[in-house]
């Protein structure tokens, strides 16, 4: 029987009105399981004004009453994180430990959410002049807009919007229509907690309800994960409709790695990295730059360790990967793999026309290594976004970073070697927000800020973190004098002394 998924509009499920209505599969067995409400303009307004009228007693709630909420919220989301997980298994198909970590991943940013009163604090400085004291605050925006991606539908909501309403805004989420229903728990768990009605919304759809968003005028800002293209339409379209936005795109991440590493060590961070949730994810490393002589070595242990991958449905506790979340994006995938070998790669691992015994009709496509890669291949330029891994040559560090500086992307890379001086040039020296020295995926802890260069962010500020904060609150200054009671009129003694 084919569920359905509604919208959650001011603390409760609303049916959608639209009459359009979008498929979920389960990528393992390519069945349509899920129908999701698609919502029309008029329904993105209806939650806009929820949020809106939510704004009027939200923003200006104390900080113990929100910091309350999300104490009580985060306990909640911990104790249903296996129901979470098991609704992206289901909808995403990312084994259930990926899952997991993904709850856990966004559960960090809930945290730093229930600590907002330290980020919140102002500033003070007193007699600057004669009785006059500055103090700079921070205040919300009012009803800001989330609009995530498919591949971490419970993790990226969550980099947004508990931020969001510590800081005192509401919210309206647009997930994802492949795999919506992660969403809706999010919400319900947060009016469990005592989220008051209407500040966290969330409206399901496609392009009509994105474009909603961005043409609100209630909308004062819009955060984005996605990919390049759409990010820089979000950017524009916001921006030109007077909004603030954060919009995330796409990476082609690299993982240099010198002669003198240690290549065993860099095989399992290559592998886990490049096939880890099926590659789905945009801090994936999907280039190694093998630098001198170590290339054949190290792909001969990639792909000894890629050959061990189980890959079957993300139910089962023995899967390690899973499948990809559209039978469509598979074919996508593939179709780099097929056309490598004509575009001069050397094709070591073949992933295509993988299936998996009894799931026959899933999104399947297995682990696939492509080695001498060229930076003018459609493998190279394109973010592919599926487990297909390009090893490149270069012969010096010198060359290998300036092939990672010459792409287009500079979301995160990564350096394995033993040398603490390349190292710490190459820190200096790369072009991308997030940089990992021995380590393969380099996403900061959720007290510091996720974010890339280049054509992979759009918008001045980086997502979560400090950055976070300062994206959903704006700055004010205030410079007061008074009067000293000394100087009250003749006849009114307010009892203090006047020989001072």
């Amino acid at each position: 029987m084919t569920k359905t998924v509604h919208h959650w509009i001011g603390g409760k499920t609303v049916e959608g009105t639209s009459g359009n209505w979008g498929p979920v599969t389960d990528p393992a067995t390519g069945a349509v399981t899920t129908r999701v409400a698609l919502a029309s303009a008029e329904e993105v307004g209806t939650a806009v004004a929820a949020a809106k009228a939510a704004y009027a007693t939200w923003g200006t709630s104390s900080l113990a009453q929100r910091t309350t909420v999300l104490f009580k919220y985060r306990a909640l989301l911990d104790a249903h994180r296996d129901e979470i997980a098991a609704l992206i298994t289901a909808e995403h198909g990312k084994v259930h430990s990926d899952a997991l970590g993904e709850v856990a991943r966004g559960l960090e940013i809930v945290e730093l959410a229930c600590g907002i009163t330290v980020q919140l604090k102002g500033e003070l400085s007193t007699q600057v002049s004669n009785r006059v004291d500055v103090a700079a605050i921070r205040q919300p925006l009012g009803v800001v807009a989330g609009i995530t991606p498919f591949n971490f539908p419970a993790m990226v909501p969550m980099w947004m919007f508990p931020l969001a309403i510590a800081c005192g805004n509401t919210f309206v989420l647009k997930p994802s229509e492949k795999d919506p229903s992660a969403a809706n728990l999010l919400a319900e768990l947060a009016s469990q907690a005592g989220l008051p009605d209407g500040v966290l919304n969330v409206v399901h759809g496609d392009k009509v309800a994105v474009d909603a968003l961005l043409e609100h005028p209630d909308v004062a800002a819009v955060s984005f994960v996605g990919s390049t293209p759409i990010a820089k339409y979000i950017h524009a379209t916001a921006s030109a409709n007077g909004k603030r936005v954060q919009a995330l795109g796409g990476a082609k991440n690299h993982m240099l790695v010198l002669p003198d590493a240690d290549l065993d060590a860099a095989a399992d961070a290559a592998v886990s990295a490049a096939y880890g949730s099926a590659g789905e994810r945009c801090m994936a490393i999907s280039a190694v730059v093998a630098v001198g002589a170590i290339g054949d070595e190290l792909v001969q242990k990639i792909r000894e360790r890629a050959e061990k991958i189980k890959i079957g449905p993300g139910n089962d506790p023995a899967s390690e990967m899973g499948p990809l979340i559209t039978a469509a994006h598979r074919d996508k995938v593939a179709s780099y793999v097929t056309g490598a070998a004509a575009q001069g790669a050397e094709v070591v691992l073949d992933g295509t026309g993988y299936t998996v015994d009894g799931f026959e009709d899933g999104h399947w496509i297995g682990l696939s290594l492509l080695d001498k890669v060229s930076t003018d291949s459609d493998a190279y330029r394109d973010e592919i976004f599926g487990p297909v891994l390009c090893v490149l040559r270069a012969d010096t560090y010198e060359e290998g970073v300036r092939l990672i500086n010459d792409s287009p992307f500079g979301n995160g890379t990564a350096i394995f070697t033993r040398d603490g001086g390349a190292a710490r040039r190459f820190q200096l020296e790369i072009q991308a927000g997030m940089v990992g020295v021995n380590v393969p995926i380099p996403v900061p802890v959720g007290y510091h800020s996720f974010g890339g260069w280049k054509d992979s962010l759009f918008g001045d500020h980086h997502i979560y973190g400090n950055d976070g904060v300062h994206f959903y609150t704006r700055g004010k200054v205030v410079t007061t004098r008074w009067p000293d009671p000394s100087d009250a009129p003749a006849g009114v003694d307010l009892g203090f002394p006047r020989n001072h």
